[in-house]
């Protein structure tokens, strides 16, 4: 087709993905970078992930909102400083305009009417039950949202949720009386009446609400999920829900005002109704901070339009060889050996699929993980002595056994032409190791190495 017939969006589409980020200037791929993540966060929006899982939690919030502040007005009545929790939740609730103080008062009116301390053992035990089950709730999605497959261990979910939830109040609460009581001090009243300091302060003293909420977001981000979230993309996922935050509480709050026609055709129930929309809107905003974070930390899952990436069986075949070519060069070359994201950056392939490639290859013991944190991957077996074959069949035959094996399709004659192809397949190759491999494989072993570390970091200086 003429480039000139085609649309503006099919040209703007060709811009977008045609080039790999490494090919682009500097320049270009953050506009690239920038316009790849606004994609992805529509497509997840759109195809359900994002919206789903908000919706779902909107339900496990109404469940275990009321448990869960009983446990932290219970925490902080130790401290003393019980009576903070209604500003806080007034502020939460703030979008909500009018109607924000009755839903506070209602909601801290149930709180007060369950009391912890009569409540028995029993009692108790289910009201911790249901506070853990809506953070293990979170948890999945937020493990979802960064495509783990692994659950922390019981026993560890439940001593940090705990933790949390005991400490966290606490730490939170002392945060903002150490940020209210700085401003009363002889220093900064002094500090006040010299311009332009007071100005500067008071600008500052404004902004503590929306940094508090960054870095409450930031911390769900880096604790949350079962793996390894680097400070600098929680941040920037912080950041991003954070404003997301401030001005979808105040398109909210002005749309509260000319909601007269829900109380007329709701009555009652339009104030939960109203509370149930702006749940939602609230942790769809979490959630996209969360995915914000995810495609910092990982860039390589906006190399393709696909939300996962399938690998048809050439290229988990290519991308095996890839990955035990690599592995091989290093172990050969003495050098530190590979981990999965950087395997993952160097190759621009998502980390699922080269995890699930390296549990192949780790499966068949062509590969051994170290005991390190995270875990490197060295060869399980001398190079020389792993022929190109074996790790084809590796791949070939993964999980033929579980489940099913040859007996589960029918032969039809069909096995003749697979051990003709199986041996001209042997005979092509001629005996080549897996050292032969990674001396044939194309580019500098330590430019990949490279590669891996600067694909892993944001465009943005």
């Amino acid at each position: 087709m003429n480039p000139a017939a085609r649309s503006p969006w099919e040209r703007l589409d060709t811009l977008i993905w045609s080039s790999p980020l490494a090919a682009l200037p500097r320049w270009r791929w953050r506009l690239v970078w920038l316009a790849r993540l606004v994609y992805a966060l529509y497509r997840d929006s759109t195809q359900g992930n994002l919206s789903l899982q908000a919706m779902s939690l909107v339900y496990t919030t109404l469940l275990s909102l009321v448990p869960l502040l009983a446990v932290s007005f219970s925490v902080l009545k130790g401290f003393g400083a019980h009576n903070a929790l209604q500003p806080l939740l007034l502020h939460a609730l703030q979008p909500l305009g009018d109607q924000a103080p009755e839903i506070a008062r209602n909601v801290l009116a149930f709180v007060d009417n369950m009391r912890v301390g009569v409540l028995g053992s029993l009692g108790l035990a289910v009201l911790v039950y249901t506070v853990v089950s809506m953070i293990q709730k979170i948890e999945y999605v937020f493990n979802d949202t960064w495509r783990v497959t692994e659950t922390r261990p019981f026993a560890q979910r439940v001593s940090q949720y705990l933790s949390v939830l005991l400490i966290g109040p606490v730490l939170f609460f002392t945060a903002v009386g150490l940020s209210a009581s700085a401003r009363n001090t002889a220093l900064v009243e002094s500090l006040l009446a010299v311009e332009p300091v007071g100005t500067l302060i008071d600008v500052g003293g404004s902004l503590v609400p929306f940094l508090l909420i960054v870095f409450a977001f930031a911390f769900i981000y880096i604790f949350v999920p079962n793996a390894r979230v680097r400070v600098r993309s929680a941040l920037i996922g912080a950041l991003v829900a954070g404003v997301l935050w401030q001005a979808m509480g105040w398109l909210f709050a002005h749309f509260m005002v000319s909601s007269t026609q829900y109380t007329a055709i709701y009555s009652g129930l339009a104030i939960l109704i109203l509370f149930m929309i702006w749940l939602y809107i609230a942790w769809l905003i979490v959630l996209t901070g969360a995915s914000v974070a995810f495609y910092h930390q990982h860039p390589e899952y906006l190399a393709s339009r696909a939300r996962d990436l399938r690998l048809s069986n050439r290229l988990r075949e290519r991308l095996a060889l890839l990955v035990a070519g690599h592995c091989a060069r290093t172990f050969l070359a003495g050098e530190v050996p590979w981990t999965a994201d950087r395997l993952s950056a160097a190759l621009v392939i998502p980390s699922a699929n080269t995890e699930r490639i390296l549990q192949v290859l780790e499966q068949d013991g062509f590969l051994l993980r170290t005991a390190q944190e995270p875990p490197r991957y060295v060869p399980g077996k001398a190079p020389e002595s792993v022929t190109v074959k074996s790790l084809l069949d590796a791949v070939r035959c993964f999980e033929e056994g579980a489940g099913g094996g040859p007996g589960t399709v029918p032969d039809r004659g069909i096995q003749v032409l697979e051990r003709q192809l199986d041996e001209a397949m042997a005979a092509a190759l001629g005996g080549m190791t897996l050292r032969d491999l990674a001396a044939a494989m194309d580019g500098p072993h330590r430019a990949v190495q490279e590669d891996a570390t600067q694909a892993t970091e944001w465009p943005v200086t």
